[in-house]
């Protein structure tokens, strides 16, 4: 199984209104529906290396390259691997052939290519097509009940992914990647223990998981646990550097927690190598005005509203991004001079 953890992530930066990490699609990350869906919260994509989220929008990644946010992240799965099926396969005739395993494997490899393609490109409907098609061939690879459990979330659709990544979890119990896509819809949900419950499964498999710790964090700070949630945010970034939503997420936890000084310097930090990262630009613009730097502040909200305008939504900031009641406030004294 192919786990293309490289943040190479698109992150829908905060999916059809919303930033939360969207659904890895496992056996093959992340992104951005309607309800909260905090596009810091991440999933793993296993092929392509990208995070699917709706609607995308540029963002700027540790490194090179362009950074989408989303909602969720959830991880993509490749799964067996086209070349490896067995020889007993259903045709594209819904016939069952011992004798032609090459054509069936082609047409396997095709629906799974496409599938990819369309996932990634934000056509969810279509992905959830070919998904639910390779099923009805390959009811036993956990990796495509994954996958059309990050399209369906991907579709403000929380239920029937949670559905789909139940079995991807009762196939798959010992790998990481549907716990992790399962959490994401978990936080979707608000069904925040139960996330951190899956969250915690995955670094029992891998300690090392650092999309697992910042969303274990993003869950917790959904219970109001910000001093637990920081303390995972900080073991994501130091786990993975460059992960930038793990680190903006951790400024954030650090501005509740009354660090101001830390998160300011943060959020500099962040806009200074990502100058295209609306999230840590809007929130510098919010800190700066509350902390008697209204040049500053009023510099970057220009910045900011050319990225990205549901900033100026205090209802999306707080109830989709899932900012910080401390954070929140401060971006509406800006707002409502």
């Amino acid at each position: 199984m192919i786990r293309c953890f490289t943040l190479f992530c698109l992150v829908l930066l905060i999916l059809i209104g919303g930033l939360a990490h969207t659904p890895v699609a496992w056996g093959a990350n992340v992104g951005g529906p309607t309800s909260p869906a905090n596009p810091a919260t991440q999933a793993v994509l296993g092929e392509p290396p990208a995070w699917v989220f709706p609607s995308p929008k540029p963002l700027p990644h540790a490194g090179q390259g362009t950074l989408i946010l989303a909602p969720l992240l959830p991880r993509w799965e490749k799964g067996l691997g086209d070349e490896g099926y067995p020889l007993l396969v259903a045709l594209g005739d819904g016939l069952i052939s011992q004798e032609r395993p090459a054509e069936a494997g082609a047409m396997i490899a095709e629906l799974r290519q496409k599938a990819f393609a369309a996932s990634n490109t934000g056509q969810f409907a279509e992905a959830e097509e070919y998904w639910s098609l390779l099923l009805e061939y390959l009811p036993n690879e956990a990796a495509l009940w994954s996958n059309r459990g990050n399209v369906r979330l991907s579709q403000n659709q929380p239920l029937a992914a949670l559905a789909d990544y139940d079995q991807a979890v009762a196939l798959a119990p010992d790998q990481p990647d549907p716990y992790l896509n399962r959490g994401a819809a978990l936080e979707r949900l608000e069904r925040w223990d139960d996330a951190i419950a899956d969250y915690s499964r995955v670094l029992d498999i891998n300690p090392d998981d650092a999309a697992a710790y910042n969303n274990r964090g993003n869950a917790k700070a959904g219970l109001g646990n910000w001093d637990a949630a920081l303390e995972d945010y900080q073991q994501a970034v130091a786990l993975d550097p460059k992960f930038a939503f793990a680190r903006v997420n951790a400024a954030l936890a650090n501005y509740q927690l009354g660090h101001v000084e830390d998160a300011i310097r943060e959020f500099r930090n962040l806009t200074r190598r990502y100058p295209n990262f609306a999230d840590a630009r809007a929130a510098l613009t919010a800190a700066l005005w509350a902390h008697g730097q209204p040049g500053e502040a009023e510099s970057n909200w220009v910045a900011v509203i050319g990225l990205d305008s549901r900033y100026k939504n205090l209802d999306w900031v707080a109830q989709v991004r899932r900012w910080p009641p401390a954070m929140v406030a401060a971006l509406d004294r800006f707002l409502h001079l």
